[in-house]
Order: structure tokens, then C-alpha cells, then sequence
């Protein structure tokens, strides 16, 4: 419990660096399809004898470069791009499943995560990434921020090509030391999510980006709580919650603005 504590404190660092530009880019389906683009890596890992974040981090490589000369050079939208390669991973991946290696053992556990399997060297690799996210924030912060409003940033005289591929490479790099906490399939639970949720609440972006974090760790704190009260795994649970207190408040926000009409 102790293990995952820690590294739920990690991911929630990366949820508002990383979250808050995924979210103003509108990248959260790129986020999405970037774990599940981790699926064929993941089946191949275990027979072939490698370590499965290794895998993972080499499909979702894959996956994060072939995304930016689809948007850029093949002038493709984010979702449509994501969605192309989103398919030829997820029909790899089933090709590999059924047809060339028979048990693709402990695939389950690692497309739904298993927060409390936790290890102290998963803690340094989330810790490593998170150094990496911070370092990358500090030096290509501006130009994502100012890509986040205006996708035509250059004319601000802001290079928008190795910030766009350092973006996408540092979320690549946050799905993979996220797979062991909530798997591959819901990594948008630590990533979008909390983000998304204080993009509601913030005027401001320091403002969305502090929310962002505290909304990760009490989500995941209060994910862990429940998963063990309720002997469940934590990772659905901490997005079941996400998913939760963002209708709540969308919901909050809606009825809000339908009274200030009629207050008037």
C-alpha cells in the first residue's frame, strides 16, 4: 500500500504537467490510443522473454512517431491520425494473440493495471519520467502552452516541430510507467481525466495545472481506499471516481449557467 501511495504521488505530477498540455492540445484520444497501442507489445513480451515496460515503451514509440508525420506532413487531423494508427496496432496485436504466440500470459493484469503489485523499480522509473516531464516542461513549455490557443505559433516566432514531437514522446513515456498502476486501457484515468476536470475550474493555467495534480492524488488516494474496502482492483475504481467527479461537475457548471439567466 505504502509502494502505491508513492506512486500514485508520481503519476498525479505527471497528470498536471503532461495532463494540462493533453488537454488544452486536445490530445486525450492520442493519450488514450497510445496505451491501448501498447497492446501487441504487451503480447509479445512475455514469450519472447522482454521485459513488458520495455515492450510497451517500444510500441508506444512506434506509435508516437508515426503520429506526428501523419498530422504534419499528411495534413490529418489528431483523431483521425490516432484512430489509423489505433487500428493497425489493435489488429496487430489480436494477429499476435490468436495466431502466432498460444498464451500471452499476463496481458489481462497489464491492460487493466494492478496498482498494489507495485515495485520499488516501478517507483524509479515513474520517478525518472516525471524528472523528464519537469525538464521537458521547463524547456518546451512555452511553445506547447502557446500551441494549446494557437496552432499557427510559428507566426509567434515559437518552433512548433521538435516541441509537438517532445510532446508526444514524453506522453508515450508517461503511458508506459502508468501501465502498471492502472493498465493500458485506462490510462486516461490519470492522464486526461483529473485535466480535464480542472479545465472546469481554471481561469488559469498554473491554476489548471495545481488542480490537475490534487485532483490525481485524491482520486487515486481515494481510489486505493475504496479498492480495499471493496477488495477491487484500484484501477477501475480510480476511474470510475474520475470519470464521476468530472460529470459532477459539467453537470454543476451546466445548472449554474441555467440560473444566472434567470437570476437576471
Amino acid at each position: 500500500m505504502r509502494l502505491a501511495l508513492a506512486e500514485v504521488a508520481l503519476l498525479s505530477v505527471l497528470a498536471g504537467v503532461l495532463g494540462t498540455h493533453i488537454v488544452l492540445r486536445r490530445l486525450a484520444f492520442f493519450t488514450h490510443g497510445a496505451g491501448t497501442a501498447a497492446f501487441p507489445g504487451l503480447v509479445a513480451a512475455g514469450p519472447l522473454g522482454v521485459p513488458p515496460a520495455l515492450a510497451a515503451l517500444a510500441a508506444g514509440s512506434a506509435f508516437a512517431a508515426g503520429f506526428e508525420p501523419l498530422t504534419r506532413r499528411a495534413r490529418l487531423g489528431s483523431d483521425a491520425a490516432t484512430a489509423l494508427l489505433l487500428v493497425g496496432a489493435l489488429g496487430l496485436g489480436a494477429a499476435l494473440a490468436s495466431d502466432v504466440f498460444e498464451s500471452p500470459a499476463g496481458v489481462d493484469r497489464l491492460l487493466f493495471g494492478s496498482l498494489l503489485a507495485v515495485s520499488e523499480a516501478d517507483l524509479v522509473a515513474s520517478a525518472a519520467v516525471v524528472a523528464l516531464a519537469l525538464a521537458a516542461q521547463a524547456r518546451a513549455g512555452r511553445a506547447w502552452l502557446a500551441a494549446g490557443f494557437d496552432g499557427r505559433s510559428a507566426a509567434l516566432g515559437l518552433s512548433t516541430v521538435w516541441p509537438d514531437r517532445l510532446l508526444t514522446a514524453m506522453i508515450a513515456l508517461a503511458v508506459v510507467v502508468t501501465l502498471d498502476a492502472v493498465g493500458a486501457l485506462l490510462v486516461s484515468a490519470v492522464l486526461v481525466s483529473p485535466a480535464a476536470t480542472a479545465r472546469l475550474l481554471a481561469g488559469r493555467v498554473g491554476g489548471l495545472r495545481r488542480i490537475a495534480v490534487t485532483l490525481a492524488l485524491a482520486e487515486g488516494v481515494a481510489g486505493l481506499w475504496i479498492a480495499y474496502q471493496l477488495d477491487a482492483p484500484p484501477g477501475p475504481v480510480i476511474a470510475v471516481i474520475g470519470g464521476s467527479g468530472f460529470a459532477l461537475v459539467a453537470l454543476s457548471r451546466h445548472l449554474r449557467a441555467r440560473r444566472m439567466p434567470e437570476a437576471a
